[in-house]
């Protein structure tokens, strides 16, 4: 139970702005088992944006209400995802060859591709949270993009040698996968029925069809997975999720 906890706290202190729970460095174990836990943060993280959701939809209008929960929603994670799809972004879509895309996934500056593509990402979010009908959505989508982080982390290789992304992949395995699985899940089909169950199908099929897209482009840019192609995913999968999850199922 105890090797448990510490995990948790792991999870919790690595995706989140959550001072640190633990008075030491993880190890590279610890850090492979806390992926289990990653959609745990989520569902933690989404919890608390539906109860804001909640107080904030009673005293703001629906638009107000949808920028402050935006933006407690990126702050929970420091921006950490955010800034993982922005040098995504630069990254993939730039550099004359492998090398030099991962150099340029190292850099800290901001092109104009990771503007265009972060400026998308939180106006599809804010016109997805202003039009939810069942709030349900903001805790299923951090769920969703947490889970896809952890998929990632056991499937696919990663591209540096070095580096706690390197300590995660090597320490993490299919019962860290399986873990995360069932959390996502269990927490997909109790809020199934709020969500809608036309809209709960539609959102797991379109959330792994953009996992799987953006993991395949980035495979045929650069030899693997990197920390930031970790956020990025975390970042598409909760667009996307939020996104399905607002849409008008009842036409």
């Amino acid at each position: 139970m105890k090797a448990v906890v510490t995990c948790v706290a792991v999870a919790v202190q690595f995706l989140t702005i959550v001072p640190p729970l633990l008075r030491r460095p993880p190890s590279p174990d610890e850090l492979g088992r806390s992926v289990t836990f990653f959609p745990l943060v989520g569902l933690l993280i989404g919890l608390l944006l539906f109860g804001l959701h909640r107080v904030l939809s009673t005293i703001f209008p629906d638009l107000l209400s949808a920028a402050i929960l935006l933006g407690v929603w990126t702050l929970c994670s420091g921006a950490l995802h955010f800034d993982g799809l922005l040098d995504t972004v630069d990254g993939l879509l730039g550099g004359r060859d492998a090398d030099d895309r991962m150099r340029i996934l190292r850099d800290a500056r901001v092109g104009s591709f990771a503007v265009a593509a972060g400026g998308t990402v939180l106006l599809l979010k804010f016109a997805a949270i202003g039009s939810i009908g069942a709030a349900g959505a903001l805790v299923v989508a951090p769920v969703a993009g947490r889970w896809l982080t952890s998929m990632a982390v056991v499937l696919f290789s990663y591209a540096r040698p070095a580096g706690l992304g390197r300590d995660m992949k090597d320490n993490a395995g299919w019962p860290q996968a399986a873990g995360a699985t069932a959390i996502a899940a269990a927490t997909l089909g109790f809020l199934a029925p709020s969500v809608g169950i036309a809209a709960t199908g539609a959102t797991v099929v379109l959330v792994c069809l953009s996992a799987w897209i953006l993991v395949r482009f980035t495979l045929s840019r650069i030899p693997g997975l990197t920390g930031d192609i970790y956020g990025a995913l975390c970042e598409v999968g909760e667009t996307v999720c939020i996104v399905t999850l607002a849409a008008n199922w009842s036409v």
